[in-house]
């Protein structure tokens, strides 16, 4: 039987608390999309903005939280494949912050940048590799 990667954890090693804290920060995020999809719907209905605009930003963000909260339960349920989504936004959060910080000094880019960065320092530390990697020594049943 094919196991979906959305499986939820079984009985198995304890999640290392770095893990933990990696996951409660991607969900911030996620919480933080949801929120601004949102944002563009509430914009929608006020008649700001373009239709199509607001509806792509919606549609994009809560995409991406989809996608970042499916990531959480994988990295939970020690499955590799977790990582590299929530890594590639965070890349992309990166450059933003970067970008946003070139133009002005702005809290809110730094705090977007602290976050990026400690989630892929927190993805890359060892405990949390050996955790997010044991689907790759259990064999298939």
């Amino acid at each position: 039987m094919h196991r979906s990667p959305l499986d939820e954890p079984t009985a198995g090693p304890a999640v290392p608390t770095a893990l933990r804290v990696v996951l409660a920060a991607v969900l911030v995020e996620v919480a933080a999309l949801v929120a601004a999809g949102g944002f563009a719907i509430v914009e929608l209905a006020r008649g700001i903005g373009a239709v199509g605009v607001n509806l792509f930003l919606a549609a994009f963000a809560w995409g991406i939280a989809a996608v970042l909260f499916a990531a959480t339960r994988g990295l939970r349920a020690g499955r590799r494949w977790g990582r590299s989504p929530v890594i590639t936004w965070q890349l992309f959060q990166v450059v933003i912050a970067i970008t946003w910080l070139q133009a002005a000094v702005n809290p809110f880019a730094i705090v977007l940048l602290v976050l990026a960065l400690g989630i892929v320092v927190g993805l890359l530390l060892p405990s949390v590799v050996e955790a997010t990697t044991r689907d790759a020594r259990t064999p298939e049943a």
